[in-house]
């Protein structure tokens, strides 16, 4: 997975060829397709496999949910634990690189301005405080998420959010990128035990043990 160069608005392409193009404003399903496109085959199978499900119920005994849990291979091979802490770098410098502090609070600000207080106005000094709480609180989070949580709560809510409200915002914004992040770096930190995949056994210490017990 080569390196991307960020190009005009959130487009950032992956890889060339074939192109696939991240856009952070498309749909979680069409993001993660293209972020799987740049990445190689074999780390793509990585990824995807090692999936188990599990069905959940509440305590009167009715089904809530079927939730997934990922393994990493138990062997990487030592250019795929290579490839995967690229691509690791790769999202996180360019696709979750933290939002720039300046903008974080100018967006804010136009939030609250937007959105009136659920009490009495606070004083303009406290305001600049509360934004600069809010600027610490959300700085963790790349600039295309914020935007995108500001959004949804201007359009769908009439009062100001809560700082845990559009964290959770910022949380589902960013859930298809942190999981493959999380993935990927899990893959890279594998150490190489052998010539085979999960699950395959080291040839050459299967010889040693032959041989000593002869």
């Amino acid at each position: 997975m080569q390196r991307p160069s960020l190009v005009t608005g959130n487009v950032v392409p992956l890889h060339t060829p074939p192109l696939a193009v991240y856009d952070p404003t498309q749909p979680p399903s069409q993001r993660h397709a293209a972020l799987l496109g740049g990445l190689p085959e074999t780390l793509q199978a990585m990824v995807t496999g090692g999936i188990t499900q599990r069905a959940c119920f509440d305590e009167a005994g009715s089904f809530t949910e079927l939730r997934e849990t990922w393994f990493p291979p138990k062997v990487v091979e030592p250019a795929d634990a290579n490839a995967a802490a690229m691509a690791l770098a790769t999202i996180e410098h360019e696709i979750l690189a933290p939002v720039d502090p300046g903008w974080l609070l100018a967006r804010l600000l136009a939030l609250f301005a937007h959105c009136p207080p659920r009490s009495n106005p606070l004083d303009p000094a406290v305001e600049r405080m509360v934004a600069s709480d809010w600027a610490e609180d959300l700085g963790e989070y790349p600039q295309w998420a914020v935007d995108q949580a500001v959004r949804i709560w201007r359009r769908t809510k009439k009062w100001r959010p809560t700082i845990m409200e559009m964290r959770a915002l910022c949380d589902e914004a960013v859930a298809t990128e942190w999981t493959l992040a999380e993935r990927l770096r899990q893959i890279a930190a594998v150490k190489p035990g052998g010539t085979g995949r999960e699950g395959g056994r080291d040839v050459r210490a299967l010889a040693g043990r032959a041989i000593r017990s002869m």
